[in-house]
């Protein structure tokens, strides 16, 4: 039998860190796990703990009757057709909105992102979710096939869809003109690079994603909230020169490293799961987004 997830080893949370990031694929996850658990059907059973269950995580229904979505086709600027978009926004009042941009990982726009632009939604936002795998057929509702199939795109063309989107969405009907955006491991790293692109982004939110290059630091116009969680020393080891450059910059920012918590912490349909740290750190970035997107 696995062990509990709750004490996964160091090394388990590091080999599927390297699995979920790309560095190896499921069967030398599987191996590698095994030589440190005895068996490789102890492996499996770890990685099917690991594996996010959509189902049991699930915040917001879609059918939540407060909330309206829909689907809409965002004009991709790299000549390969229309990017796929999840918009969530509250079903009742008609006043104007700010508007997020939800950036998804590297697995696509799955039914977690998806949950995630419905709870923006119930705190008042209109929530703008793109699928980078709209040039592959989309999310395939699996989460292996859609790693491997991420692997392939080429982010000379991907980035520049999500300027576009974050262009369409500050413009979007329902909304009030102003623009936060918000993404998690990969889509951290595209909302840091959207700030350096996007000069009328009001705030951006990354959590536990890539610095921009330090170079583009300087045109970073949006006010900046970096979340990190300590055990990802590869990630939270960037963010003291990410937070020098930003304040030598005068860029209006504030980034926090949560202590013992994982890669990942935010994203409740897994155990790297951290119910403390995740709730201060959305806490804050609702927060900011209210504040900043009013």
């Amino acid at each position: 039998m696995a062990e509990d997830p709750k004490t996964f080893s160091r090394e388990i949370f590091d080999l599927f860190d390297g699995f979920v990031h790309g560095a190896m694929d499921r069967r030398s996850f599987i191996n590698r796990a095994a030589a440190h658990l005895g068996s490789v059907a102890a492996a499996t059973s770890v990685l099917a703990a690991l594996t996010p269950d959509f189902a049991a995580a699930q915040v917001v229904k879609p059918d939540d009757n407060r909330l309206v979505t829909s689907w809409i086709e965002i004009p991709s600027p790299a000549g390969s057709g229309m990017i796929k978009a999840y918009v969530a926004k509250p079903a009742r009042g008609a006043r104007k909105r700010g508007v997020v941009l939800v950036v998804h990982e590297n697995r696509g726009l799955n039914p977690h992102i998806e949950d995630i632009a419905r709870r923006l939604a119930l705190d008042g936002f209109i929530a703008v979710a793109p699928d980078a795998l709209t040039r592959l057929g989309g999310y395939p509702g699996d989460e292996d096939k859609a790693r491997a199939l991420f692997a392939t795109l080429d982010q000379t063309k991907v980035r520049p869809d999500f300027v576009a989107a974050a262009t369409y969405a500050q413009a979007f009907p329902d909304g009030n003109g102003k623009l936060g955006a918000v993404g998690f491991c990969y889509g951290g790293g595209i909302v840091n690079m959207l700030a350096t692109k996007v000069p009328t982004l009001a705030a951006g939110v990354a959590f536990y994603g890539a610095p921009p290059r330090t170079e583009d630091i300087p045109a970073i116009k949006a006010e900046m909230l970096i979340h990190h969680g300590g055990n990802d020393t590869a990630l939270a080891g960037t963010w003291p020169g990410y937070d020098a450059a930003l304040t030598a910059a005068g860029v209006k920012h504030a980034g926090y490293v949560y202590p013992g918590v994982e890669h990942g912490f935010n994203n409740d349909t897994t155990p790297r799961f951290n119910k403390e740290a995740a709730d201060l750190a959305w806490g804050r970035t609702v927060a900011l987004f209210k504040r900043t997107l009013a």
